[in-house]
């Protein structure tokens, strides 16, 4: 769900609480600077410039008493619910439960951070994607953090907290979703030349669907229906495409560059850089650099023939 202001749009537990944080945090500071203004102006005004000289005060320890427990329970509320927070979104690796024995420790998924796009990894199956990150709706999931190369960011405003991905470091970050929907994420980390098109969705599903969308990814697509997108097959295995790139059921099989074996059924390329389609297809082929400056996909100067030779493969991977 695209909002305008997404942390103020929370669609998850985790999400919610960091907004409510921030919200109580903001009144309890808005009142503060409210007393203290109104007292700064009655300050002004009782103790202008005159020439007797004012009474002196010299205080009442019943009233210093008062100011100090007030900002003393202002401290301690905004604590507790600190450490709420804390406890909501807390995803380290293991979970302690009684007798010292791991009661959870699993992982959901495998998110690494690529320049500039993100691998998925869905642990307990075989898919593998990239820059989609579907979940099934009401279910907490853990998410390992990755990085491939530099420090990236992980964030989805609406369903969790930001969380570094570090070479070398592992950590882990809980993603949830109250209801379906499509989510906003992106790497809130500078980290290179395409840190701005570093972005990806999260898809959220009602169980079943979810379960469905897993079948469908875990299958290998269809062979090619014409001899267009077989020739297309042929250029794509030839050429140095199948050295970085990986599609389930055929020889290519490396993991440098996205996972494109269900392509077809994603809704962006090139990290969210454009809408996925034959027509911005053809064009992000044609000359990668043209649309995404510095990304790791060289122009590999196509024939117009085997631009579309290659869009008619790729479209058939579904």
């Amino acid at each position: 769900m695209q909002s305008t202001f997404p942390v103020f749009d929370p669609a998850s537990p985790q999400a919610e609480s960091i907004r409510d944080l921030f919200v109580q945090v903001l009144f309890i500071s808005a009142g503060i600077f409210g007393i203290v203004a109104v007292l700064i102006c009655v300050a002004l005004y009782k103790f202008r410039a005159r020439e007797d000289v004012p009474k002196q005060d010299f205080g009442s320890h019943r009233r210093e008493i008062a100011w100090m427990a007030g900002p003393v329970i202002i401290v301690l509320w905004i604590a507790a619910i600190s450490i709420k927070l804390m406890l909501t979104i807390n995803a380290l690796p293991v979970q302690y439960a009684k007798g010292g024995e791991h009661s959870d420790d699993r992982v959901d998924l495998i998110v690494t951070g690529h320049q500039w796009w993100w691998e998925v990894e869905y642990v307990g199956t075989d898919v593998v994607s990239a820059n989609e990150i579907h979940i099934p709706t009401g279910k907490k999931l853990r998410v390992e953090l990755r990085s491939a190369d530099v420090i990236h960011c992980f964030w989805v405003a609406q369903l969790t907290r930001k969380m570094d991905a570090i070479p070398g470091h592992t950590n882990y970050v809980w993603l949830e979703a109250n209801g379906p929907g499509v989510y906003q994420g992106r790497c809130a980390e500078y980290c290179g030349t395409q840190h701005a098109w570093m972005n990806f969705l999260v898809i959220a599903h009602e169980p079943d669907d979810y379960e469905a969308w897993v079948q469908r990814e875990s299958s290998e697509p269809a062979p090619p229906s014409n001899e267009i997108a077989e020739k297309g097959k042929a250029v794509f295995m030839d050429l140095t495409c199948s050295q970085c790139h990986a599609i389930s059921g055929t020889p290519a099989q490396e993991d440098f560059a996205p996972n494109l074996t269900h392509l077809a059924s994603r809704r962006q390329i090139g990290s969210g850089v454009i809408e996925n389609s034959k027509e911005n297809l053809h064009t992000w082929l044609a000359n990668p650099q043209a649309i995404k400056p510095g990304c790791k996909m060289p122009n590999f100067k196509l024939s117009d023939e085997q631009l579309d030779q290659l869009v008619a493969y790729l479209e058939t991977l579904e």
